[in-house]
């Protein structure tokens, strides 16, 4: 599978050059994530290729709330890390069915945390990391099973632009910290 690198500074780089345009051409290419790539990476990702934003409806209504933003020093205390990672459900009865989603989750240490009434001002800075493909089998009994995946850029943009559009508590009722 064809590679590319996206850069904290929000540039994609494929074959060890960094590419000024055509985003659309790598939109199905595995993504390495730079180290200390962040929330705010992917943000600069959409500035730099504004094409990309046009990939998920809610995304035009990210900039606005990026901008007001501080420049640096959005963290969330009791959270490590951003892990993005893929879902594969089969449901077993009454209906056969078959669900394949992307989750965008705080880390501290071993446990899971949830970020969906954390404004986006407590999350820019904050790592991601690539996680797990998770395979879930609901029958008469739940099996669970973990293994090593890719992801393709659409898969990244989409994912993280549908998880956080249910981040939408107003500014006045965050909790602060």
């Amino acid at each position: 599978m064809n590679t590319i690198t996206l850069k904290t500074n929000g540039s994609i780089e494929h074959e060890g050059k960094i590419m000024e345009s055509g985003p659309l051409r790598f939109l199905g290419f595995q993504i390495i994530l730079d180290e200390g790539y962040t929330l705010r990476s992917y943000f600069e990702l959409l500035q730099n290729y504004s094409l990309l934003a046009e990939l998920n409806a809610f995304i035009p209504g990210y900039h606005e709330q990026y901008s007001a933003c501080p420049q640096s020093g959005c963290v969330c205390n009791g959270v490590e890390y951003l892990e993005f990672s893929k879902t594969v459900e089969m449901i077993g009865s009454p209906q056969k069915r078959l669900e394949i989603y992307h989750s965008l989750k705080g880390i501290s240490g071993d446990e899971s945390v949830e970020i969906k009434s954390m404004q986006l001002a407590n999350l820019l800075d904050l790592p991601i990391k690539l996680g797990k493909l998770r395979h879930i089998v609901f029958g008469d009994r739940v099996d669970l099973f973990e293994f090593d995946t890719v992801f393709t850029m659409f898969e990244f943009i989409d994912g993280i632009a549908w998880e956080l559009s249910f981040h939408s508590t107003p500014n006045q009722c965050a909790i602060r910290r």
